[in-house]
């Protein structure tokens, strides 16, 4: 296939490729329905299911839940408890994921008059998952059954230690399991190596797990008569959750979840989540949250407070009725997350230093001590999309005993070779998925832990790599990039991971007026022959060759530019620019 415009190697050293057939505009001229069909098709999406993509709904894309294994079974026990009105105790992960699986199922409890407890594990002190002792300690206190969300799939020993304490555990998790699975009364998950049809539905988050989950309960009591003398919960006012844990999770965005986040956007739109809602306020968001609020605004937030913070303000927030509480909450992790861009920033640039001369390595492995264990996976994705291919930081404790935590690139198993390590006995613990891992691993073992994933993955990068790409959707002239073109691009959302976002070349166009903003970020004024300007901005690039490029342009040299185009609207009227991802020179 030739190369997009004629763009064999950009500035920042690849080509340029049509992800489907070109879309040429100019303002005016596109026809919305045309382009929305285009990006429909480019991302796979078959003519015959055109439709139900346009306007992804739950009905169009839910399964039944019983297709996967253990869900009848997780169903009855969850039956009983609420029937009998036991004491019920919901383990979370720290991350979003966990916090939205955890307050989706709370919140679904409390509806059927069973106010279960929940309990989130610090991340510094008790590590990723549930230990045996918290287990124990929760049935001790009275809990006759834990619901654990987003973690549990390799928690062998806690899982038996629970057992023996005689306290029924259900396992709802969406990372990769082993071929033997721990012992517990009933584990949902759709990447179980034994499952069958529910395979087809191993890009589910553990929300989204949680919810499929929630509805074989609620089936499961309208079957047994609960509802003949009370209100039957509306399971789809909690799709707010759903899709908020969807997004920062990045779990990729076809199929179920597509309708997840599609329709959960439409009810976050309503603001009927009192904690969600003090969140958006905190956000200074002034209108709807968008897809990318989800994964960009409102989730590092939550994130934040299993990051640097308290563990357990995620869960809080998105249960609390209390509209005090909730402004007290979104103002604390806000507090955090600006703490968390401070210490982000530090260990990022120690990281990268500590990644230089390691371009022989397949995948970029740094470890250091004293870095903060709640950053490093954002740092790990700061150092994949820099050097473009996968990447673990390591954060290293007074014992030698590192935490790890790592980022994939597409085309790359990282949580499949992570698991494959700790069964041959390099690793502590660890698991994950496709694009992110996480991991213990013993100081002196840290080299062999480095050569054993290049020798796996190799291949796998090297093929990755050699197929790099930027994948163009349309071109534009600069006068066509207008408010109402990106609206028209927006049509064929929601976009996120496994669903790119649109991406659009402008040009040849002129720099007329380039400089920094912020600490790294550049910003443009460039002007196309058209006549028409348009303003531009590449985060993080001010060292970066796209960066400087754009810096030194001037008005002699023309470019062709690329990137996603967003509306601005801080100003007096909306205005579209081009958040930039690559240029190539036009002469």
């Amino acid at each position: 296939m030739p190369p997009a415009l004629d763009i064999a190697r950009s500035i920042t050293g690849q080509p340029w490729r049509w992800r489907g057939g070109a879309v040429d505009g100019v303002a005016g001229t596109f026809q919305p329905d045309d382009l929305v069909t285009g990006l429909l098709l480019s991302r796979g999406c078959a003519r015959e299911d055109m439709a139900a993509y346009r306007d992804p709904t739950i009905r169009g894309f839910m399964p039944d839940p019983s297709i996967f294994r253990d869900m009848d079974r997780a169903a009855e026990r969850l039956a009983d408890a609420v029937t009998a009105n036991e004491t019920v105790t919901i383990f979370g992960d720290y991350d979003v994921d966990g916090a939205t699986s955890a307050a989706l199922l709370i919140r679904l409890l409390r509806a059927l008059g069973l106010d279960a407890g929940y309990y989130i594990p610090d991340r510094l002190m008790e590590g990723y998952g549930p230990s045996g002792e918290a287990l124990v300690k929760l049935a001790e206190q009275g809990s006759s059954l834990i619901v654990t969300v987003d973690c549990g799939a390799q928690a062998f020993e806690a899982l038996a230690q629970a057992k023996t304490a005689g306290v029924d555990v259900i396992v709802v998790d969406h990372h990769k399991c082993a071929a033997e699975l721990p012992v517990t009364h009933s584990l949902v998950n759709p990447n179980r190596l034994d499952e069958d049809e529910g395979a087809a539905h191993g890009h589910l988050a553990a929300v989204g797990v949680a919810f499929l989950l929630g509805a074989a309960l609620i089936r499961l009591l309208r079957e047994r008569g609960w509802f003949a003398d009370r209100p039957e919960p509306k399971l789809i006012e909690l799709l707010d959750i759903v899709a908020l844990g969807t997004v920062a999770d990045v779990a990729a965005l076809h199929g179920l979840n597509r309708a997840f986040v599609a329709q959960g956007l439409k009810v976050m739109a309503g603001r009927r989540n009192i904690g969600l809602n003090a969140l958006i306020e905190a956000s200074r968001l002034d209108r709807a949250p968008i897809c990318s609020d989800l994964g960009f605004r409102l989730g590092p937030r939550i994130n934040a407070g299993g990051r640097v913070g308290k563990s357990d303000l995620g869960v809080r927030l998105l249960t609390t009725e209390d509209p005090e509480e909730a402004r007290s909450i979104a103002a604390e992790l806000e507090q955090f997350n600006e703490e968390r861009r401070t210490i982000e920033t530090l260990v990022t640039e120690q990281a990268l230093e500590a990644a230089k001369g390691q371009d022989n390595r397949s995948v970029a492995l740094v470890s250091g001590a004293g870095w903060h264990a709640g950053v490093i996976g954002i740092v790990a994705s700061r150092i994949k999309e820099r050097l473009g291919r996968p990447a673990i930081v390591i954060a290293l404790e007074e014992d030698g005993t590192g935490k790890g935590s790592g980022r994939s690139i597409s085309g790359v198993d990282l949580g499949a070779a992570v698991l494959a390590a700790k069964d041959s006995g390099l690793l502590v613990a660890g698991g994950g998925h496709a694009m992110a891992a996480g991991l213990t691993v013993a100081g002196d073992k840290i080299d062999a832990f480095a050569d054993f994933l290049d020798a796996r993955l190799a291949e796998d990068v090297s093929k990755a790599r050699g197929e790099r790409a930027l994948k163009l959707d349309a071109v534009v002239a600069p006068g066509g990039v207008t408010p109402s073109f990106v609206e028209a691009l927006e049509e064929g959302g929601p976009y996120g991971a496994g669903w790119p976002a649109p991406r659009i070349a402008t040009g040849p166009v002129k720099v007329i007026k380039a400089d920094i903003v912020g600490t790294d970020h550049v910003r443009a004024i460039v002007a196309g022959e058209d006549g028409r300007s348009l303003k531009t901005i590449a985060f993080r690039a001010a060292d970066t060759e796209l960066g400087q490029a754009m810096l030194s342009a001037g008005r002699e040299r023309r470019l062709w530019l690329a990137g996603r185009v967003k509306i601005d609207d801080w100003g007096p009227r909306p205005a579209a620019e081009l958040h930039l991802e690559d240029a190539a020179w036009a002469d």
